[in-house]
C-alpha cells in the first residue's frame, strides 16, 4: 500500500494523473532559485529550450551566458565562476555534458573543488527516436565515480524542481539527470525530498504479506514500479518500493534498513547495469548486509531508435517485465 507518511498525488494511478516532463520541473526551480540567491548564474551548450533554461534566462539575461556547442569550454568557464564566488548551473545534453567533457569536469571542478551544478538532460532510453548515439546510458557511472561529485535522479517534475533548488544550497557540485519524456506527476509540494535521503514510497499491507523484495529504483521508471506494486499487490504479492534519486550520497541507512528486512533487493534504472544506481547499492550492501540482488537496466548494451515506451519495453525495463522478474524471485525464495 502506498506509505501514507509519504504525501503523493490523490490522483495517483487515475486517468487524471498530469504528465509533465521533469526538465520543465527544473526550468521552473532554476527560476527560482535565481530569484533566492543573486549568486546564481546559467551556463547552456545551444540548447537552451530544450533544457527549459529559457526561463531563467527570460528573467535573469545578464546571468544568462550562452555557451555554444563548446561544452568543454562551458565546464572551464563555469569553474572559472565558480571560483569568483557565483554558483553556475550548466545544462546540456547528458550524452555532451557529461559525456563529452567528463575530463573538463573531473579537473576543472571535482579536483580544484569548486562548486558547480550540472544538468545532464534527454538521459536514458525516452529519447526515444534520437537513438543510441543520443541516448545517455553512461552518465551515472560516470558522475558517482569523480569524488566531489554528488548524483541525483528525480522522479517526476516536482521532484526536480525541489532537486535543483536544493543543489544550490548544497556544499558540493551535483549532477542532476534528466529524461526528456513527460511522465506522471505522482508527488506534492508536500513530499519530502532531500540530497542524500531515499523514500519509502510503497510498504507492505503487513509483515505476514511481505513477499521479501524490496525494489530500489529513480528517475523515469519509479512510477512503472508503483504501478507493479499496487498491480502484485492485489494479486497477492506485497513488495517494498523505494525511490533513490539519491544515487549519491547514497541513503545508507534506509538501504541497510529494508536490506535487512528483505530476501531479495531489485534495482531498476534507465542506465547500464554497470557502474549505475544498482551497482552503488551492491557495492554498498557486499560490504555491510550481502543478500541476492537482482540489477534491472542495460546489460552491456547501446540503445536504438524507437518511441519511449517501445525501447523501455524492449530492454527489459517495462512493467510487464519487472512484474514476471517479482514474481520468478517470489516463486524461487
Amino acid at each position: 500500500m502506498l506509505n501514507s507518511k509519504i504525501k503523493l498525488s490523490p490522483k495517483i494511478f487515475t486517468k487524471e494523473i498530469e504528465k509533465v516532463s521533469p526538465r520543465d520541473g527544473f526550468g521552473e526551480g532554476l527560476a527560482l532559485a535565481g530569484e533566492m540567491d543573486k549568486k546564481v548564474v546559467a551556463l547552456c551548450a545551444d540548447v537552451t529550450e530544450s533544457v527549459r533554461m529559457n526561463l531563467f534566462k527570460n528573467r535573469f539575461p545578464e546571468r544568462f551566458f550562452q555557451m555554444g556547442i563548446a561544452e568543454q569550454n562551458m565546464v572551464g568557464v563555469a569553474s572559472g565562476l565558480a571560483a569568483t564566488g557565483k554558483i553556475p548551473v550548466v545544462g546540456s545534453y547528458a550524452i555532451f555534458s557529461p559525456g563529452r567533457n567528463w575530463e573538463q569536469i573531473r579537473t576543472t571542478i571535482c579536483y580544484n573543488e569548486q562548486k558547480v551544478i550540472l544538468i545532464g538532460s534527454h538521459a536514458g532510453l525516452n529519447v526515444g527516436p534520437d537513438g543510441a548515439s543520443h541516448q545517455a546510458l553512461e552518465d551515472i557511472g560516470l558522475m558517482r565515480v569523480l569524488p566531489n561529485m554528488s548524483v541525483i535522479a528525480p522522479a517526476d517534475s516536482l521532484e526536480a524542481r525541489k532537486a535543483i533548488i536544493a543543489s544550490i544550497k548544497y556544499p558540493n557540485s551535483i549532477y542532476i539527470r534528466l529524461p526528456r519524456e513527460k511522465s506522471p506527476v505522482f508527488t506534492t509540494e508536500q513530499t519530502p525530498f532531500e540530497i542524500g535521503k531515499s523514500q519509502v514510497l510503497w510498504l507492505p499491507e503487513n509483515e505476514e504479506k511481505f513477499s521479501g523484495i524490496t525494489i530500489f529504483v529513480c528517475g523515469y521508471l519509479v512510477y512503472s514500479a508503483l504501478e507493479v506494486a499496487k498491480e502484485l499487490e492485489e494479486e497477492g504479492v506485497s513488495i517494498t518500493v523505494i525511490n533513490n534519486s539519491s544515487i549519491k550520497p547514497l541513503d545508507t541507512e534506509l538501504t541497510l534498513k529494508w536490506a535487512r528486512k528483505s530476501k531479495t533487493i531489485i534495482t531498476l534504472e534507465e542506465h547500464q547495469v554497470a557502474t549505475g544506481m544498482g551497482s552503488a547499492i551492491a557495492e554498498f550492501l557486499s560490504e555491510n548486509y550481502p543478500l541476492p540482488i537482482k540489477l534491472m537496466g542495460l546489460k552491456d548494451q547501446f540503445g536504438e531508435s524507437g518511441q519511449a515506451e517501445e525501447l523501455i519495453n524492449k530492454y527489459g525495463l517495462g512493467k510487464k517485465k519487472i512484474k514476471q522478474t517479482i514474481k520468478t524471485i517470489v516463486n524461487n525464495l
